[in-house]
């Protein structure tokens, strides 16, 4: 018998996630046979907005669910906005009546406000991390495409969402249907589970210098307790004039101008997906002074930190 899986869309979805792991089924079915079944649920049954502004058609509400193998909570952007009360206790209940809970890109925001992540490893996009772990500390959060820890499977999103899938039909249906479904896709290779969400630095920044990359990654690592330049240039084998220099000729800007934009931009992050005061968001960027991060933050985005909390407030919902 076939296997059902259940897609359960939140508004502001993408349409490329929502794709990328739904796909892969249909392409399965086709090279193989009557392997998969879905259907596409909301919470009220009616349609839902994707991020883009498009509607997308559902098959039903919540309590049209049948017995299915894997039910997927789709978010992007806001994903916490519609949750309340009753789509919890209906989340804990497929949870206790053993179905596979799945959540894509921020999807695993909405599991977690349930209380279903505990003890699991888990995995957001990774424009969304800091904030899940300061919504969420106590939960396990990873950098890597997917995870697949019992029963809960979670995806980065985007094009993550379909190597899990295709892993998935590699574990249920073998390794040599989900490289044929994979090619239906152009894809040339499958990305395993621990390959990691962004780009490596060198890329990311166009650099190649060891020296600047590695100075780059302990800014990246210590942005709620930054370093001291001086401490930073030992940390790299290199005097702070010469770490300078190298920030000039590499980054187009010294090594604390550098630093200080990393953490206004984990700032802005912070405001835009996260409920915390502007007090929290700057003691969570390493400013001792909020005061100091406003004037700060205002000379690098033109607008004071909290236009930008009114403009996102309630994204992420207060949950009930």
């Amino acid at each position: 018998m076939s296997e059902l899986i259940v897609f359960l869309l939140m508004p502001g979805f993408s349409l490329l996630d929502f794709a990328a792991i739904a796909e892969p089924l249909r392409s399965a079915n086709r090279l193989g046979g009557e392997l998969y079944r879905w259907k596409v649920l909301s919470a009220d049954g009616h349609p839902v907005s994707a991020s883009n502004g498009m509607s997308m058609a559902v098959d039903g509400p919540l309590a049209t669910l049948e017995a299915a193998s894997i039910l997927y909570v789709v978010a992007a952007y806001d994903p916490l906005a519609r949750v309340d009360r009753t789509l919890k206790h209906w989340l804990k209940r497929q949870a206790n009546a053993g179905i596979t809970l799945g959540g894509v890109d921020t999807g695993a925001f909405v599991l977690a406000e349930a209380g279903l992540l505990q003890g699991f490893r888990v995995t957001v996009h990774w424009e969304t991390i800091a904030a899940f772990i300061e919504r969420y500390p106590a939960l396990r959060i990873s950098h890597e495409i997917f995870e697949i820890d019992g029963r809960r499977i979670t995806s980065a999103g985007g094009t993550a969402s379909m190597d899990l899938m295709l892993e998935l039909i590699a574990r249920r249906h073998g390794r040599d249907l989900a490289i044929r479904v994979a090619e239906q896709f152009v894809l040339g290779q499958i990305r395993p589970q621990k390959n990691l969400q962004r780009s490596p630095l060198g890329e990311r920044y166009g650099v190649n210098n060891t020296k600047l990359l590695s100075a780059i990654a302990q800014m990246e690592q210590h942005i709620e307790t930054p370093l001291a330049i001086d401490p930073l240039a030992a940390n790299v084998g290199i005097t702070r004039r010469q770490l300078e220099r190298l920030f000039r000729t590499g980054m187009g800007e010294s090594p604390a101008g550098f630093y200080l934009n990393l953490r206004l931009e984990r700032g802005r992050q912070l405001l835009q997906q996260t409920d915390l005061s502007v007090m929290e968001v700057s003691l969570a960027c390493g400013f001792e002074s909020s005061s100091y991060f406003a004037r700060c933050y205002k000379n690098r985005f033109q607008r004071p930190p909290r236009q930008d909390r009114r403009a996102t407030a309630g994204a992420l919902g207060e949950g009930s």
